[in-house]
């Protein structure tokens, strides 16, 4: 048997393309990595159901569920709209299953659910994220971690969206133990320094971490609850030029870097080479430069008291070319 299929319709469908002929995988994506058992049990009945039992846990948290015939994609999209509802995926039309294509699954650590360190429940901004930028065809990673430790590689991404605790310090609590500073200079940025008998923060150094909050016996150092967050862009993985993503705003909002993802869309849409099959972000950018992104996404956008904005960034990374030297052996 052999099935004439449209594969631009199949990927928008959240099905891949396999090297086996006549078949095809589901990618269910999970918002945030957070799953429940209940959903757990339909990719396993799906798995054993249509597929080979088999299942791939992908890189951005989300499952594949190998070998299934192509034609059984539409009752597979019938046990699909359980998923979609169940994970609260952002569909249109959920009895047609996933509506996916160029905007990868939105990833984040655990968040604040389970760790001590994390500034924020990641998965209840995941889930805000994704209801806003789902379903769109623009070639898009997002990942969201709860503290600079960034255990979700934030870094490797277009966008990622890194806590930050904006602690504060209260003078009558300290008993001067120096805790604070030492655990700052000994995991982190050496923000702390004693003097006369308190703590003097630099703030140019802080990055917010936290761990002073951790450390200090008498809670001197809190976390504020007004959340703020860094945002660092345009990080890739690929063939050309794979870096890390850098800095763009620091001690920002939700709200702000929301926008700023919305904003994001519209300038792809403005300069993406449509001649091409598809086009990275961070590729776009930098074709038409760093000046102009900055000033297209930010027209518009109030910023909040205290935010730090990148003048200008230096991508860099390597470039995979011809002109790079090494020694044969």
């Amino acid at each position: 048997m052999s099935l004439d299929i449209n594969t631009k319709k199949l990927t928008k469908n959240a099905y891949r393309v396999t090297k086996n002929r006549n078949y095809t995988a589901l990618r269910v994506r999970v918002p945030g990595g957070a799953i429940n058992a209940e959903m757990l049990s339909i990719v396993s009945e799906i798995a054993e159901k249509f597929g080979d039992g088999s299942v791939h846990i992908t890189t951005r948290q989300g499952f594949q569920i190998n070998m299934i015939p192509l034609d059984k994609v539409d009752e597979v999209n019938k046990y699909a709209k359980k998923l979609i509802i169940g994970l609260e995926i952002n569909a249109v039309h959920p009895e047609n299953g996933y509506p996916a294509a160029g905007t990868r699954n939105v990833s984040g650590c655990v968040g604040n659910r389970e760790c001590p360190i994390a500034q924020f429940n990641t998965t209840d901004v995941v889930k805000r994220i994704e209801k806003i930028i789902f379903p769109n065809d623009f070639h898009f990673k997002i990942a969201v971690t709860g503290c600079p430790n960034d255990c979700i590689k934030a870094h490797s991404q277009d966008f990622g969206i890194i806590g930050q605790a904006d602690v504060e310090y209260e003078y009558s609590r300290c008993i001067g133990c120096n805790a604070c500073s030492k655990r700052c200079k000994k995991v982190s940025t050496e923000a702390l320094t004693p003097k006369n008998g308190k703590i003097i923060r630099d703030s140019r150094r802080c990055i917010g971490c936290g761990e002073c909050v951790l450390a200090c016996p008498t809670s001197a150092w809190t976390r504020n609850p007004n959340k703020k967050y860094k945002l660092v862009i345009m990080g890739r993985t690929g063939k050309i030029n794979p870096r890390v993503a850098m800095p763009f705003i620091e001690w920002t909002t939700e709200k702000i870097i929301t926008k700023i993802i919305l904003k994001t869309y519209e300038f792809v849409d403005k300069y993406i080479d449509r001649t091409l099959p598809k086009e990275h972000i961070g590729y776009i950018v930098d074709r038409v430069g760093f000046k102009e992104f900055k000033n297209f996404i930010l027209e518009g956008i109030e910023m909040n008291d205290g935010a730090k904005i990148s003048e200008s960034i230096n991508f860099g990374g390597y470039f995979n070319d011809k002109d790079r030297i090494f020694k044969t052996y």
